[in-house]
């Protein structure tokens, strides 16, 4: 063998990486839904994913209670019952408990009040849960929408600038489930920012839920775009920063609010792999899966990563368009996408 095909061998090993990850689609939470009620759905979530083979499953921001930011209150109690205190809680341990059970990972969005500094804080916060249970990573929502003052005038209130602080975490990437794996809440897949800061930590795969009402009460004439803006945004940071994309929608129409589903996943070529249609549930009260099909996508061929770790990704990561080989596609209920990276 000869020195330069040695030094290939021993730099640039071939091996690789599979992951098959579920996107929930939610319907829709009504504020009569208890916790035990939406985490019984969870479950069956879980379980549905763990039949088709899938490692990692990912669900909504805010997914544990209705999206309570559409309401004024001014009772503090009141909108503390829509924050959790602790994670697992006991409200929310079976669904941690099913998924190592079932040996299957989750990202989950929701409400978190936390003592910190000396007081309680709020945050809009998701979790990224590895396969054996273990918490791996926590993100807080840094683009708040929406207002901080009641406007009695719209038809429903936005008011995650009253609910909620900055989040103080920024972007974090973190090494679980065989790869570098990031995180960001609804608002924030529409900021470029979002998405490179992560591409400097070589993400290669971005998990977001959103709550998207159709309507858009400043810009009403907006609210034809709404599909647009989120497959562009989506599309541009994947594209740009050579990663999966992963958006997941709680969607229907929530006390009275029609909010948009369409969830979808995204290639890091930007190309739209799988998508779940329409901006409300078929049937109101289930939850429907992101989409109806599983893909074999092409694959991502990781070269020199280990031989220069602190080029960005986009430096080191080339596409291989097909490998010769066409995407294979068999008919499922519920979404899963093989993620196929060699390094």
């Amino acid at each position: 063998m000869k020195a330069r095909e040695r030094r290939y061998c021993r730099l640039g090993v071939m091996m690789s990486r599979f992951l098959t990850v579920g996107a929930a689609q939610m319907g829709p939470i009504q504020r009569s839904h208890s916790r035990h009620d939406v985490v019984e759905r969870l479950i069956a979530h879980l379980r549905e994913a763990h039949r088709m083979g899938c490692d990692l499953v990912v669900f909504p921001e805010l997914t544990l209670t209705t999206f309570f930011p559409r309401w004024w209150m001014a009772d503090q109690a009141e909108i503390d019952s829509f924050f959790e205190r602790e994670m697992p809680s006991n409200e929310t341990a079976p669904l941690f408990n099913e998924a190592k059970r079932l040996k299957i990972g989750f990202s989950l969005g929701y409400a978190e009040l936390t003592q910190e500094d000396g007081r309680l804080r709020r945050f809009n916060t998701a979790i990224l849960v590895e396969r054996d249970g273990r918490i791996v990573s926590r993100y807080r929502k840094v683009h708040l929408p929406g207002h901080s003052e009641h406007e009695p005038h719209r038809p429903f209130q936005h008011l995650e600038k009253r609910y909620f602080e900055v989040g103080n975490l920024n972007f974090p990437v973190v090494k679980a489930f065989g790869g570098n794996m990031g995180m960001c809440i609804c608002n924030d897949r529409r900021w470029p920012e979002t998405y490179r800061i992560m591409g400097l930590q070589n993400v290669e795969m971005v998990m977001l839920g959103y709550n998207t009402p159709i309507h858009n009460a400043p810009a009403p004439d907006h609210d034809e775009h709404s599909w647009f803006h989120n497959q562009l945004s989506m599309q541009a940071g994947a594209c740009q920063n050579g990663t999966w994309v992963i958006g997941v929608a709680k969607g229907g129409t929530e006390e009275g609010v029609p909010s948009l589903a369409d969830s979808m996943i995204i290639a890091p070529s930007g190309k739209v792999v799988a998508r779940a249609g329409g901006s409300d549930d078929d049937e109101p009260a289930a939850d429907r899966a992101i989409a109806d099909r599983t893909l074999q996508l092409p694959d991502l061929f990781v070269a020199g990563s280990s031989v220069a770790p602190s080029w960005s990704k986009l430096s080191c990561h080339q596409w291989k368009a097909n490998s010769g080989r066409p995407a294979q596609e068999t008919r499922k209920n519920h979404l899963g996408l093989l993620w196929h990276v060699e390094n």
